[in-house]
C-alpha cells in the first residue's frame, strides 16, 4: 500500500483577536443541545470562558448534565415539554423502533422522532424560558432543532457549534453521513450527484416529508436536504469545531461557517498526581484503545482489541468509561494488559503510539493534539464521517466498522506502527490546530452578534479558508 504524504494548508495571517470591544452590560446568552455527550462536551468550554468574561451564560438540556452545570456556576433549565433522551435511548422511549427494518429505516425513523419531532417541543421550552431570561444570543450544537424556531419565530440570532464534521451538503462530494469519499473527477462528480438525488428523494423521503410537514405548520421555511442540512441555514453563524485541515474541500462551503479550532470539554487543571504505570516505560509500544463513554458494548472495539494484541510485545491500555471493567480484567489478566475505568488522555496519549478508537470527535482531536495517529471503528452518531476523515487524510486506518475482527485490527496497528507518515501526517495537522486560540476566536463571532459597541480589531484572524 502506497500512502502519500498530506498537506495542509496553511492560513496567511493567524493571530489573536483583540477583544477589548465593550458589550452591552448583562448581555444574555442561553446554551442550548441535544442530550448526548458529543453535544454537551463541545460546548462546555465556550460556556465557562463567556462566562468568565462576564457575560450572563444559562443552559438548557438534559438533566443528565445538571450537575456539571451546576459545578460551573451556570444556571441550569430543565426539558420540560421536550423529550429527554440523555437517560435513554430511543430503543427504550420508542418500542416501535423494533418494527422499523434495516439501518435507513432507523435512521429516518431516529429523524423524525428524535430530532424533527422534537423540535415544536423545544420551542414551548424555550419560550418560557425566555420570559423569565430574555436571552440576546442562543448558542447551541448545529443539530438542536429548536435552532429555526428562535430563528425565526423569536426573532433571536443563533450561533450554532458544529460538533461533528460539517453537516451541509455541498454539490462537490457525495451525500453528508453515510462516510464516503469524495471524488473530484468527472466521473466521481456524476456519481456523487446521484447518491445525493436518492439520499434526499429516496432513502429519507419519509424523514423529509415530515420536516417540511413540521416546520411548516410553525410558517418555517423548509429549503434544504434534510433535517440537518436545513439547522445550519438557520443560525446566523456557526463556529465549527477543527480547522480546515481535518475538512473536504468544497467550493460552496457557506462563509457563516468559522473554523475554531478543537472545541474540547471544558477541565479543571488538577495539582493531583498524574497516572503513570510502571508497564509504560517495559514496552516499547503502547497502544491506547477507548470507546467513550456512550457506547458500553465491549464486544465492539475492546475485546477485539485485546484479543489482538494479548500477550504480545504491544501494552494495551484500555480505557472503559465504567462498563465491564471488572469483566475485561478477570478475562484478560495477561502481562501487557492495563485495563482501567477511566484515565485522563492527557497523562497516556503523550506515552501511546497508537489510539485505537471508535471516532469520537473529542478523542480523536485530542489525539491529533498528541501527535497521535489512529485506527478507527465507528459508524453511528456522526462517528463514520469522522472515521472516513481520520482515514482520507491518512491520520490513521479506517476500518469501516464497528465490529472488526482482531485480525483486521492487529494489521491496522502494525500497519501504523510501521509506517511514519501518519504520524508526520497528524503532527502537520496539529501544528494547524495551534494557529487557532479557540475561545478568543469564538467570543471574538459571539460579539458580532450581541448588542455592542465594540472596538476595532487591530490584528487580524483566522478565517475560515482552504
Amino acid at each position: 500500500m502506497v500512502v502519500q504524504k498530506l498537506k495542509f494548508m496553511k492560513p496567511s495571517n493567524y493571530y489573536s483577536a483583540n477583544l477589548t470591544g465593550n458589550v452591552k452590560p448583562g448581555a444574555k446568552i442561553l446554551f442550548a443541545c441535544f442530550g448526548a455527550d458529543g453535544h454537551f462536551n463541545p460546548l462546555t468550554g465556550i460556556a465557562v470562558h463567556l462566562k468568565q468574561q462576564g457575560y450572563d451564560v444559562r443552559w438548557y438540556t438534559s438533566p443528565t448534565y445538571k450537575e456539571k452545570i451546576d459545578s460551573y456556576g451556570i444556571p441550569y433549565y430543565p426539558l420540560k415539554n421536550a423529550t429527554d433522551f440523555g437517560s435513554a435511548d430511543p430503543a427504550t422511549l420508542f418500542p416501535d423502533r423494533e418494527k422499523a427494518k434495516g439501518q435507513i429505516a432507523k435512521l429516518n425513523f431516529d429523524l423524525i422522532h428524535v430530532f424533527i419531532k422534537e423540535g415544536p417541543q423545544f420551542y414551548k421550552d424555550l419560550k418560557g424560558i425566555h420570559e423569565e431570561f430574555p436571552f440576546d444570543l442562543m448558542i447551541a450544537d448545529v443539530v438542536f432543532t429548536g435552532i429555526p424556531f428562535v430563528s425565526d419565530l423569536m426573532k433571536i440570532p443563533v450561533i450554532g457549534v458544529g460538533v461533528v464534521p460539517v453537516t451541509q451538503n455541498s454539490k462537490d462530494l457525495p451525500p453528508a453521513g453515510v462516510g464516503m469519499l469524495p471524488s473530484y473527477n468527472f466521473f466521481g462528480r456524476i456519481k456523487q450527484n446521484l447518491l445525493r438525488f436518492v439520499a434526499k428523494n429516496i432513502l429519507f423521503a419519509k424523514s423529509n416529508r415530515e420536516m417540511k410537514r413540521v416546520f411548516s405548520q410553525y410558517g418555517i421555511e423548509v429549503s434544504a436536504d434534510n433535517v440537518f442540512d436545513l439547522m445550519p441555514t438557520k443560525c446566523s453563524l456557526i463556529l465549527q469545531t477543527g480547522t480546515p485541515g481535518f475538512e473536504y474541500k468544497r467550493s460552496d462551503l457557506d462563509p457563516k461557517y468559522k473554523f475554531v479550532g478543537p472545541l474540547l470539554p471544558y477541565t479543571v487543571k488538577k495539582s493531583s498526581v498524574k497516572w503513570y504505570s510502571e508497564k509504560l516505560s517495559a514496552f516499547k509500544k503502547i497502544v491506547l484503545v477507548t470507546q467513550g463513554t456512550v457506547e458500553t458494548d465491549g464486544s465492539k472495539l475492546l475485546v477485539p482489541t485485546l484479543e489482538a494484541l494479548k500477550n504480545t510485545e504491544y501494552l494495551v491500555v484500555v480505557t472503559t468509561g465504567g462498563s465491564e471493567t471488572e469483566q475485561l480484567r478477570k478475562q484478560y489478566a495477561a502481562p501487557n494488559v492495563i485495563i482501567e475505568d477511566y484515565i485522563p488522555f492527557g497523562d497516556i496519549m503523550p506515552y501511546a503510539d497508537v489510539y485505537v478508537t471508535n471516532g469520537g470527535m473529542g478523542g480523536v482531536q485530542l489525539s491529533i493534539e498528541n501527535n497521535l495517529p489512529m485506527v478507527t471503528a465507528g459508524v453511528h452518531e456522526g462517528k463514520i464521517e469522522i472515521c472516513a476523515r481520520v482515514g482520507y487524510f491518512n491520520l490513521g486506518v479506517n476500518l469501516k466498522n464497528e465490529r472488526p475482527t482482531p485480525t483486521q485490527i492487529r494489521k491496522a496497528v502494525e500497519q501504523v506502527v510501521n509506517n511514519e507518515i501518519y504520524r508526520k501526517n497528524v503532527t502537520a495537522l496539529n501544528d494547524e490546530f495551534k494557529r487557532y486560540n479557540s475561545m478568543e476566536l469564538c467570543e471574538r463571532y459571539v460579539k458580532q452578534l450581541l448588542p455592542k459597541t465594540a472596538m476595532p480589531l487591530k490584528k487580524k484572524i483566522v478565517e475560515a479558508i482552504y
